[in-house]
This record gives C-alpha cells, structure tokens and sequence, in this order.
C-alpha cells in the first residue's frame, strides 16, 4: 500500500514548490517478505507552516499455502483388509483405505468391486449398494482424511449355493475407490467364496469412530 504524501501550502505569499519522494513497496508475493519504509520529512519556505508526514512502520509477512484438499485417489491410498469374519453361512470382510499421500483428502459413497481369479481373469461379480446385511446399513458421508489416516468400507457375502446359482471362489479383489477409476488389486489371505453368482455386499465409505460401524470387523 503506497503511504500518503502531504504537502504544505503558503499563507500570505507565494509558497516555493516542495519536492516530495515515496518508496513504495509493491504487493507481497507468496512466501516473500514485505517490507515499507517510512515518508522522507518534506520541507516548506520560513513563512509556510512546518509540514508533517506520518511515517509507516516497517513489517513483514510472510505467507504459507494452504494444502489442496481433493478426491482421494490412487497411488495416494492403500487399500488392505482389516479383518474378515462369519457365521451362519453369510461372511463379512472389512477393508481399510489409508491416506499414504503427503496432502489431506477426502471420499465418499461406494467403492467398486470385481472378484478376479487366479489367472487374472475376471469372475463372476455383482455388486449390491448397501445390500440387506445389518452391517451396511451406514448412509453414505464424506470422510476426510488427513495423511496417515483410514477410512472403512465393509463387503459381505453368502457362501451357501442356492437354485442353479454359481460360487466365485478366489483370494483375489479389484477395489476401485469412490469417485474414481483406478482399482488396487488387493489380497484377501482367507479367500472369498460368494455365491448367489458372485454376490457382494457393500457399505459406503465410513471412518471408524462412525457409530453405525461398531458393529463391524473394523476397529472402533
């Protein structure tokens, strides 16, 4: 901000012209340091009244970028799983999303999901939002994630064959975070056997202190 200048005008007689000069600092870029000085005095003929100038105190400031908070997305999540459970022909496997990234990050909604066979072939899949287990009954929010942190989502599945439907069996799940399409190709150690033609289950997106979730193989 240019400081002001003032000058001093003659009573009863001409008033001789006074010279008058300023520094002037220009706007503070990011991360640089500003710095004002102070008005030089000016200065006025005998008759004229004495002139004053009010100099600017000499600050500096210094300013830092706030990190960018977008979608978290891969390479900048690792997905791994939790904990699996079951009882009475229906199992439950909780994964984690971790923010491995250097910026905070935010998801929401339903990852995807496609069991993969160990050729790495695609296998039979179809994939119920919020399907009718207990455990899914969790309403979609975002979760923000700070790096470090960890978010949940919870798959479950029915490994008893009914009709003429088929079982995908693998160790093997394609995970595709929320609002994005790039998928992580995750390890299930104790293996998936969904029937109902491959039937999967999902919650959205949860964190852990998310009540609804207690019930779950995810920590509290």
């Amino acid at each position: 901000m240019k400081p002001a200048l003032r000058t001093a005008a003659g009573g009863l007689s001409i008033a001789m012209a006074v010279g008058l000069s300023a520094c002037s600092a220009s706007s503070p870029a990011r991360h640089a340091t500003t710095t004002t000085r102070p008005v030089a005095p000016t200065t006025s003929s005998p008759t004229s009244p004495p002139a004053t100038s009010s100099p600017t105190s000499s600050t500096s400031t210094t300013t830092t970028a706030p990190a960018v908070e977008g979608t978290c997305r891969l390479p900048g999540l690792r997905i791994t799983v939790t904990g699996q459970s079951g009882a009475a022909g229906t199992q439950e496997i909780t994964f984690s999303l971790t923010n491995s990234s250097a910026v905070p990050c935010t998801t929401y909604g339903y990852p995807g999901l496609l069991l993969v066979g160990t050729t790495g072939a695609p296998l039979p899949t179809t994939v119920v939002r919020g399907g009718g287990l207990d455990f899914e009954s969790i309403a979609p929010a975002q979760v923000a994630l700070v790096p470090g942190e960890t978010a949940y989502f919870n798959v479950g599945f029915s490994d008893v064959q009914t009709g003429t439907t088929s079982c995908s069996s693998t160790h093997t799940v394609d995970v595709t975070p929320p609002t994005t399409t790039t998928h992580a190709t995750v390890s299930v150690e104790l293996g998936v056997y969904a029937c109902d033609d491959g039937t999967l289950h999902v919650s959205a997106v949860f964190s852990s202190t998310n009540s609804a979730a207690t019930q779950t193989t995810a920590p509290s």
